[in-house]
């Protein structure tokens, strides 16, 4: 969505701030001001705010660097109201290296909480008396600045060991199961624990604090489709592009009239063409171009999309599910000796899946 705000790149990674987490900032500073803060006390809590979630992106360079050892890139970073999200190429079908990966996020802030606690005066507030500590926390002071980040941080670590798929402790939980069973089966049961605690956060959510309905919606839904993704994953290994491909195809050439394009889309059932001139593909037309233009009287060529990826026909159906649901190419051209022999998308492959899904019974 364009209203994120791209903070730029480190070690190739994106940095992303979601919209919603402006939503966060206003939340802030309206709640301070309702109960009588200060300027001082709005920026006190901005502050320690913004401290957080440096934290939370250092947090989520440690999965995103244990990753690359082990060949994993790491396309994005997205900071959200809840917490951050690595966004990895492809997560570690290895149990030993998704355990790795996933300690290294927690192991950040051990090391942040380690780091305040010996090198910074945080440790003083251990010395002092119920009253003097009191003091001290409601203060706005570097001292009790650090004390809280300090705190944050071991509560960071606590909050995702909780074995919530898809939190790092299910990541975990799952790992160490996959270490006795198979994946399949280490998602289901890491998945089902995973909405079993949403519900527990959802009904807290409802007594004490709303924050944690979206914790529990987040952990519900990621938990559910993490485990659909590993299911539908494992159903597909083994198989080829060749096997699922639509092969019986309109295609149209790049000086055709978009006028036969709508008539095409009248008369059957596609949306979207392949553009092919001398047995090459040279580019996409998506549903939304041709609707969008076809009161106008332009050529196939002005509205194609010339960007856009192909695969083979002996392609792994496991890599191209990734590409359709995870990169969101949804319509694909097959090629086969650099000719086109078919297209795969989105509606093709999940029929696929439920015809592999009967047959697997």
């Amino acid at each position: 969505m364009k209203a994120n705000l791209n903070l730029g790149s480190i070690w190739g990674i994106k940095l992303i701030v979601h919209w919603t987490f402006f939503f966060l900032i206003v939340w802030i500073v309206l709640s301070e001001l309702n109960r009588g803060g200060t300027t001082k006390s709005v920026l006190f809590n901005l502050s320690l705010v913004l401290a957080v979630f440096a934290c939370v992106i250092l947090h989520e360079f440690g999965h995103a660097l244990a990753a690359k050892r082990f060949g994993i890139h790491t396309k994005k970073i997205t900071l959200l109201p809840i917490g951050g999200m690595a966004s990895l190429e492809r997560i570690p079908e290895s149990p030993k290296q998704e355990l790795l990966v996933t300690l290294a996020g927690p192991l950040v802030n051990v090391i942040i909480a380690l780091f305040l606690y010996f090198m910074v005066p945080v440790n003083e507030f251990m010395h002092l008396n119920f009253t003097e500590t009191f003091d001290a926390l409601t203060s706005y002071t570097l001292q009790s600045f650090l004390f809280y980040l300090y705190l944050v941080n071991i509560g960071l670590v606590v909050f995702n060991l909780i074995p919530a798929f898809p939190m790092d402790g299910g990541r975990i939980l799952r790992a160490l199961l996959a270490m006795k069973m198979s994946r399949v089966k280490a998602t289901q049961i890491a998945s089902t624990i995973g909405q079993f605690i949403a519900i527990l956060f959802l009904l807290l959510g409802l007594l004490y604090n709303p924050f944690l309905i979206i914790i529990a919606l987040f952990v519900f839904l990621g938990a559910y489709g993490e485990n659909q993704i590993v299911q539908h994953l494992a159903l597909l290994k083994g198989h080829s592009v060749e096997e699922a491909m639509m092969i019986n195809i309109s295609t149209f050439n790049p000086d055709d009239s978009i006028d036969l394009v709508v008539n095409k889309i009248i008369s059957g059932t596609e949306n979207n063409f392949v553009v092919i001139e001398d047995h090459k593909v040279k580019g996409i037309l998506y549903h939304k171009n041709i609707i969008d233009n076809s009161n106008k009287n332009v050529l196939v060529k002005n509205i194609m999309e010339t960007t856009f990826k192909t695969v083979k026909d002996t392609d792994n159906l496991n890599d191209i599910y990734d590409i359709i649901f995870m990169e969101k190419k949804s319509f694909v051209p097959v090629i086969k000796e650099e000719k086109l022999v078919g297209v795969i998308d989105a509606n093709n492959l999940y029929e696929y899946i439920l015809l592999q899904t009967k047959l697997s019974y």
